[in-house]
């Protein structure tokens, strides 16, 4: 497909509960403030019909909608992906302010027609504070950008979920996101967005998924994310998660960056904390065991995945996005 540039885009909100309300009025307000206007900006509601209503009521520049698909997050992304009419459509988290040139930083990397998805930075926003035995390593444990992704526009396997966007026809071909991945109310799964990007290229060989930590958005990270029971848990779901894509997608697509985090990232964090911890520094230890607790918790989860064997695919008359042919595993 041939655009204008610079691209159209439909920016989409997925939304599920009152509870985040004044974040989700600050996330539409980010987006009104945009040197690059969106097209349209559509709030998806994910089951909540009082929601809906209040937001229908206060705001009347953005689009909202019910959720027609199944409960979750995937199911929701897939209802406004179905609404959108433009090139590009990008994705906000309900509780991430985007920074004013967000879209103009993402849509720059479309001139290149091989450039099949864009992602930005996700900068945490700590309610109380950053713990002391929270390493930047981790920060993906909340949504957000970790320490040892570049520095400067590069390729890479997945974009994250709170910061990214897709050209149209590339997400519609692929069939939208698997709604048997993928956040539900609070139950913290997740890696739908790592197996999209995953499907995207595998059919478009030459063709690649770039992150551009310039495209900058900030995510609102509660003081309850930041303790040891949330974290653990998160790492378990992860694992669980990644179990899922691997057996969508096949192992060694699905955990290629994650090896390098083991092998790299992980064993430096570890020296550093330990040894900011000989200087004088309490919280490094408690860095350093964090780190090896995360990894050992997530691995633990993974294994667990592994031994549930079969995940469903796609559940029999469970709805796609109107005019593509549903997703299927890969073997």
């Amino acid at each position: 497909m041939t655009y204008v540039f610079p691209p159209s885009v439909t920016v989409i909100v997925c939304t599920y509960t009152a509870e985040r309300w004044g974040w989700l009025l600050d996330v539409i307000e980010s987006l009104r403030a945009q040197t690059c206007a969106p097209k349209e900006v559509l709030v998806v509601i994910d089951h909540n019909e009082e929601l809906y209503e209040r937001l229908t009521g206060t705001v009347g520049d953005v689009t909202v909608v019910r959720n027609t698909g199944p409960r979750g997050l995937s199911g929701a992304r897939n209802t406004g992906v179905d609404l959108a009419d433009s090139d590009v459509v990008a994705f906000l988290d309900d509780d991430a302010e985007a920074a004013p040139d967000w879209l103009e930083r993402l849509t720059a990397l479309y001139d290149d027609p091989e450039v099949l998805a864009v992602g930005g930075r996700v900068e945490p926003v700590w309610e109380s504070g950053r713990p002391g035995y929270f390493g930047e390593e981790l920060d993906w444990i909340v949504g957000c950008s970790h320490r040892g992704l570049p520095q400067v526009a590069s390729e890479v396997r997945n974009v994250i979920g709170a910061n990214m966007s897709f050209r149209f026809d590339v997400i519609r071909k692929v069939g939208g996101f698997n709604l048997s991945l993928g956040r539900r109310g609070l139950t913290p799964l997740g890696c739908e967005e790592t197996e999209i990007c995953i499907r995207s290229t595998m059919g478009a060989p030459g063709c690649r998924i770039v992150y551009e930590p310039a495209a900058l958005v900030r995510h609102h990270v509660p003081a309850v994310r930041g303790t040891i029971r949330y974290m653990l848990s998160r790492s378990w779901s992860e694992g669980i998660s990644k179990a899922q894509v691997s057996h969508v997608v096949g192992h060694k697509r699905a955990l290629g960056p994650e090896r390098r985090y083991v092998r790299s990232i992980l064993p430096r964090a570890v020296f550093s904390a330990m040894n900011d911890w000989s200087r004088g520094d309490p919280a490094g230890l408690g860095r350093a065991a964090a780190l090896v607790a995360v990894v050992t918790c997530t691995s633990a989860g993974y294994l667990r995945g592994r031994q549930l064997a079969h995940f469903p695919v796609r559940r029999q008359n469970q709805p796609v996005l109107a005019g593509v042919s549903p997703w299927r595993e890969v073997q």
